[in-house]
């Protein structure tokens, strides 16, 4: 499945991986599309087999805060949004970890991964022993091999605390260790500590991963103790290169024998509609992580042009354009103005040498405007290494547009070039400064 990996109307952020038995589930905050206020009253679980990274099903509501036709809620001390929860296994019992807006969190009990779970208790601390004044902002926990228990969290500065492994929501006293990450103000401000503690133990190191000030990416820090001091080493990926930037929240988790970095990034022209995303990672022997670009692949290794692609999995988008949703059925990209550029990575066009050309088909809403889609592979411009393999003239209307195209093979990156088709005189021209061209729904190119 591409990117976003979930059904493409769901919209699950702050995406924390964890592999329980032979499935990897996703925890993550709930989005709603066109809401304005980040998060839901409920948080949702998704899972998918080891065996087909393409098969995510939902588990349904494993916790809320408001009560709604077919659930209680599941606490009774808040009603505000949950935030950015994640969940660990301890001696055969799952453990929800939960940031309540503006409330005190809690902590739940499942048998089952899935959930749903049940209210064990809000976080028992002495009021020294706790930072971020014990709201536990964006709650990461770390179970080491030797049963002890570290929860990681914080706003703006980070935090830790060892929690007692018997009861999983008793801070114990005089734990509390803050700054683990240095996010004092001589730092740089990409390497300082914003926010999205989630911590791993990899190869014997401990992680922080998180986001920083530069709110975009997704960073990580490394230590020889759970308790810290962690180290910056680097970002691992960054949602706004070439795409509408908002904040980041993620983990990793290896799948199969292959690291993946999970993420979010944005829809609907807003930082309040998130949706989650996957890349492939690698760890190298010193530890470290190399940065990884945003791609349309998901878990796939190649995507295919010759079956129908829907607009809204590119993961490049400049020049005003962007993903929004117009029903359940229907998400296009919109606001396709002069000198946009929409781009996906990668496609596999195969090794079929015997042609010269082939047929490319795009469906677009018209916007009442004459325009044009240059059609690019590896780059979005021929100055940047890009080649034209063709163009299509976008009409007035509705419709489903066709070109033929120079014939491509092997695996390629691939752009649309938007140009807005103005009336030769000057005056003329003006009023058709800032016209959007049309919306993009789905394209496919024909052999």
């Amino acid at each position: 499945m591409a990117n976003p990996i979930l059904p493409l109307w769901e919209y699950i952020p702050d995406g924390e991986p964890r592999q329980f038995g032979d499935r990897v589930y996703l925890y993550g905050s709930h989005d709603r599309q066109g809401c304005t206020d980040f998060c839901d009253y409920k948080l949702k679980v998704w899972s998918a087999p080891l065996n087909d990274l393409n098969h995510w099903v939902c588990h349904g509501h494993s916790f809320q805060t408001r009560p709604d036709t077919d659930h209680e809620a599941s606490v009774s001390h808040t009603d505000r949004e949950l935030y950015a929860p994640d969940v660990v296994e301890k001696d055969g019992k799952y453990y929800l970890f939960t940031y309540i807006l503006g409330s005190k969190g809690c902590v739940s009990v499942s048998d089952k991964p899935e959930g749903p779970f049940k209210l064990l208790s809000t976080y028992e601390y002495n009021k020294e022993d706790a930072g971020d004044e014990g709201i536990y902002n964006d709650i990461g926990v770390l179970v080491d091999d030797d049963g002890r228990v570290y929860a990681y969290y914080g706003f703006e500065h980070s935090n830790m605390n060892e929690l007692d492994g018997k009861s999983m929501y008793k801070v114990i006293p005089g734990s509390l260790k803050q700054h683990v990450i240095d996010d004092r103000e001589e730092v740089p401000v990409e390497e300082r500590f914003f926010e999205a503690s989630s911590p791993r133990k990899i190869n014997g190191k401990y992680y922080l991963i998180y986001s920083p000030r530069k709110g975009s990416r997704l960073a990580y820090a490394i230590s020889d103790s759970p308790t810290g001091p962690f180290t910056y080493k680097g970002y691992i990926i960054d949602n706004g290169v070439d795409y509408p930037a908002g904040n980041n929240h993620g983990s990793v988790c290896k799948i199969n024998g292959q690291w993946y970095v999970f993420y979010h990034r944005m829809t609907n022209n807003t930082i309040t509609s998130r949706r989650a995303c996957v890349e492939k990672i690698s760890i190298l022997p010193d530890g470290t992580i190399p940065p990884v670009e945003m791609t349309s692949l998901g878990f796939e290794e190649s995507l295919s042009p010759y079956q129908p692609v829907k607009a809204e999995i590119a993961c490049v988008l400049t020049g005003g354009c962007f993903v929004t949703e117009k029903s359940v059925f229907c998400r296009v990209i919109t606001n396709v103005k002069d000198k946009a550029v929409i781009g996906y990575k990668y496609f596999d066009f195969g090794q079929d040498y015997s042609t010269k050309t082939m047929e490319f088909a795009i469906k677009v809403n018209g916007m009442g405007c004459r325009g044009r889609l240059h059609i690019l592979i590896d780059a979005p411009t021929e100055e940047a290494g890009g080649k034209e393999i063709g163009c299509v003239e976008i009409g007035l209307g509705d419709g489903d547009y066709r070109a033929r195209v120079e014939n491509t093979c092997g695996r390629h990156a691939l752009y649309f070039r938007a140009e807005l088709a103005k009336p030769e005189n000057d005056w003329m021209s003006n009023f058709f400064d800032g016209r959007s061209i049309c919306e993009i729904e789905e394209f496919v190119f024909l052999k």
